[in-house]
């Protein structure tokens, strides 16, 4: 499912416009990745848990020629799957 087909899922499911749906969604995601961004933690019980975590720095080696290359620390998106949310698709 990409995005227009959930925006058409939920219009039809609540009897909400189309342009309203998106907007919520837009928001909704806009607002997760501030958050986020922000250092913050955003958590939906049973369903998703946003964060930011921090790669350290360390170095690897090209698959070609076998020389160390360094990669430097960066902070990342981590997303985890809540238990509810686990459950129903297993």
């Amino acid at each position: 499912m990409n995005k227009s087909e959930l925006v058409d899922k939920i219009a039809q499911d609540t009897n909400v416009s189309k342009t309203d749906v998106a907007a919520v969604i837009g928001s909704f995601a806009d607002s997760i990745m501030a958050a986020v961004k922000s250092g913050d933690k955003v958590t939906l019980p049973g369903f998703l848990t946003f964060e930011s975590s921090r790669r350290a720095a360390r170095t690897a080696r090209n698959p070609r020629t076998g020389e160390p290359i360094a990669i430097p620390a960066a902070t990342v998106p981590k997303v985890k799957v809540g238990k509810t949310f686990k459950d129903a698709v297993g």
